[in-house]
């Protein structure tokens, strides 16, 4: 089996991004964003995935925090989608729920080659840790937008936002985990005979 990995580096006039990321990893993460809330949960998908993560980003903090939120996310997806390839022996399907104290999310992904999200994490604070609670969701909806998957996330119960943010990507993680993990089968698993590489819409 080749390596599955990606580096990916996205560079605009509001941030620059470099992303390594191996699927088959350990859960080591390196991520400097300059926003510490979004370290912090992009530091847990990592984690919880089993993926090997860095990420590093300068971006225009000092306009907002939605273009380094929203650009990392579509750089993570989009490296997440390469290191895929044309998504052949992976189970394609995960899911999950995870608890943080109070909180507890569950989340489904379908890595089907056609970008889709419906998130809901009813955050009732303003901000984060200097991330906007708005771009929470945005983060995952990029996500699933760069790596052409579908991604449905809700937070099912929880008091305190943080931990219902956190769990929500924690869930994330281990149904990514799930998802991406190979099948034992040397195939791609969808009817139609493809999932991505040249068969991308």
């Amino acid at each position: 089996m080749s390596a599955r990995t990606a580096t990916v580096t996205r560079t605009t006039r509001e941030t620059s991004i470099r992303v390594t990321l191996d699927l088959d990893g350990a859960g080591t993460t390196s991520i400097k964003t300059g926003i510490g809330f979004l370290d912090h949960l992009l530091d847990a998908l990592g984690r919880h995935a089993r993926f090997d993560l860095t990420l590093a980003c300068e971006g225009d903090l000092q306009v907002d925090d939605h273009h380094t939120a929203e650009d990392c996310a579509l750089a993570l997806g989009e490296a997440l989608d390469r290191a895929l390839g044309e998504r052949r022996g992976v189970n394609r399907f995960g899911w999950a729920l995870a608890p943080l104290d109070d909180g507890l999310a569950r989340a489904v992904v379908d890595l089907s080659g056609r970008p889709f999200s419906d998130i809901a994490l009813g955050l009732r604070r303003e901000a984060i840790g200097g991330l906007a609670c708005e771009n929470i969701a945005h983060v995952l909806r990029s996500l699933a937008t760069a790596s052409r998957s579908a991604l449905h996330v809700d937070v099912l119960k929880g008091d305190n936002d943080h931990h219902r943010a956190e769990a929500a990507f924690k869930a994330t993680a281990l149904a990514l985990r799930q998802a991406v993990a190979l099948s034992g089968f040397d195939d791609v698993p969808s009817t139609k005979g493809t999932l991505g590489g040249a068969g991308r819409e």
